[in-house]
Parts: C-alpha cells; sequence; structure tokens
C-alpha cells in the first residue's frame, strides 16, 4: 500500500503530506506488508486509516484517544472503541454506554458503531492503528506512536478549540502535545473494567465536552448512537 492508494479524504492528504512521505510511514506500510504474510492483522487495510474518513481536519470538535485496535476477529474497523454493527459490544465500549446513559439519559444501545459520532467531529483515533489477532499491543513498535503524535501536535497547532477526551494514564501521557492556551483537556480513569469506577464512570466528559463547545460557539455533538452506519466521504 502507498500513499496513492490510502482511503483518505484529499484534505487530511494535504494536512498529512510531511507525515505520509516520511521514511517512518514508508516503513511501517513496508513492515505492514510483511507481517501479513506470516499473521492475521486488524484492522484490514482498506480500513486501517478509518478514523480520517468521517471529518476532515477543520472540522474536528472532539479527539478520543485510544490504544491499540480491538485484537478478536471482526472487531476492529479503525476508530477507537467503536466496532462494527452486528458485533458484540466490548466491555470498555459497554462502561462508555453506562457513563452516557448516567451523564445525558441515553439508553443503552446495542450497537457498538460510533461512525455517528465520528461523522460530527470526533476523531476515534487509536495511537497504534494496526494489530495481530490476540496480541495486544504488538504492532506498539512499529512506528505507528510517531506517525499519530505528529497527527495530535498537529491538529493542537493548526486548529482551536477542540477538546481532548484522555481516558486513562497511556492516553494521558499525550497531553504534553497539546497546546492547553489553544485546547482543552479532559482527563479521568480508563472506561476498561479494571478502572471504571475510578473515575470513568461518574465522570460527565459528554455533557462537560457539549458545554465547553457552546461556549465556543459550536454545535454540541449529539452522542446517541445512530442505528444505522453512515456514508464515507
Amino acid at each position: 500500500m502507498t500513499t496513492t492508494k490510502l482511503h483518505l479524504h484529499s484534505e487530511w492528504k494535504a494536512f498529512l503530506r510531511e507525515e505520509l512521505n516520511s521514511n517512518n510511514f514508508q516503513a511501517i506500510i513496508n513492515d505492514l506488508a510483511i507481517e501479513r504474510k506470516s499473521h492475521t492483522i486488524f484492522p484490514a487495510n482498506d480500513v486501517i486509516f478509518n478514523a480520517f474518513n468521517f471529518t476532515t481536519p477543520s472540522n474536528i470538535k472532539v479527539v478520543i484517544l485510544g490504544q491499540d485496535p480491538y485484537h478478536g476477529k471482526g472487531q476492529a474497523h479503525g476508530l477507537s472503541f467503536s466496532v462494527p454493527n452486528g458485533v458484540k459490544i466490548p466491555p470498555s465500549l459497554r462502561n462508555i454506554y453506562k457513563e452516557l446513559q448516567s451523564d445525558l439519559n441515553h439508553s443503552n444501545s446495542s450497537n457498538g458503531n460510533l461512525e455517528s459520532w465520528a461523522k460530527q467531529g470526533v476523531l476515534l483515533l487509536n495511537a497504534t492503528l494496526t494489530v495481530r489477532e490476540k496480541m495486544a499491543g504488538s504492532h506498539q513498535k512499529l512506528g505507528w506512536e510517531l506517525f499519530t503524535d505528529s497527527i495530535i501536535k498537529k491538529i493542537s497547532e493548526k486548529n482551536e478549540g477542540v477538546v481532548f477526551l484522555l481516558w486513562g494514564a497511556f492516553a494521558q501521557k499525550k497531553s504534553v502535545l497539546i497546546n492547553t492556551n489553544k485546547h482543552h483537556i479532559l482527563t479521568t480513569t480508563h472506561p476498561s473494567p479494571f478502572s471504571a469506577y475510578r473515575g470513568f464512570l461518574g465522570c460527565k466528559h459528554f455533557s462537560k465536552t457539549n458545554k465547553i463547545l457552546l461556549n465556543n460557539n459550536q454545535k454540541p455533538i449529539n452522542w446517541k448512537l445512530c442505528s444505522e452506519p453512515l456514508t464515507l466521504f
């Protein structure tokens, strides 16, 4: 796969031109091709960059940072914490839904697809964009974090008033990449069952995010999940 074959909106290709043409990125793509010869890798090539296909850089309102994709068959589709329609909702996402219900009185959904959030300007970005089947964190040394750290820094530099939701210690380490004079950071524990009860449940990040957006004269996010998938660009 080369940069000319990426499923990316033209604005993203321009925004990420330096990163896409870097030696690091080309090394990642080459290593992925080798990995796929002997391992099952998630997600599929055509949705690795799915997070960038529902909103343009200039329309980003919120960034929710995940660590790496789900490593079970059929789960990962390029959006952090999200799963395709019809796939069983993972534990962390179930806790996200619990907090949505508590915070905004949204009923729990049987649909784990977060495309409707992404379409409204929520960048659902994993720090690592691929993973081996049943091997969490297996691609964390592939070079993806150099790529995604650069994206976070560029969003911080080029945009204004973005709300960054950093859940868990891993995500919170990325706060050094963000200019807090221009943007907003909300932090709490990860929604994983191992940590959700130590801060995530009850954090009210969804209503707090909308309050920040309204104060910045931006349209708030409709966090209620759509039942049908949305169309890409």
